[in-house]
């Protein structure tokens, strides 16, 4: 599946762009380590178990759009874009979108 930010020139005229898709991904924490990146968020420094909940999330949701993306039948995304992922207290949430395309048969 081929995903694009922006449809590089030389395919413009060789798509059809299709419908906005979007997905979700979400991802629960590990109270423990929740317990632990508070703690240290108190002293300071680099919150490794969020990171890694963000980046799941940003996963999770990149297949479920691609996913979603093959069953409308597209070739590909453009327009892809990445929402601001949300910490909340128990995980992670981002949401995902783009357009589908299909390349143009002759």
């Amino acid at each position: 599946m081929l995903i694009f930010v922006e449809l590089p020139e030389e395919l413009r005229n060789k798509v059809q762009i299709g419908e906005l898709l979007y997905a979700s991904g979400v991802v629960a924490a590990n109270a423990v380590k929740d317990f632990k990146e508070n703690i240290r968020n108190l002293i300071g420094g680099p919150m490794h178990h969020y990171e890694e909940l963000v980046e799941k999330a940003i996963d999770r949701a990149i297949d479920r759009l691609k996913d979603r993306a093959r069953r409308a039948g597209y070739d590909g995304l453009t327009g892809f874009r990445i929402s601001h992922p949300s910490l909340v207290e128990g995980g992670a949430e981002v949401v995902v979108y783009a357009n589908g395309f299909r390349f143009k048969r002759d």
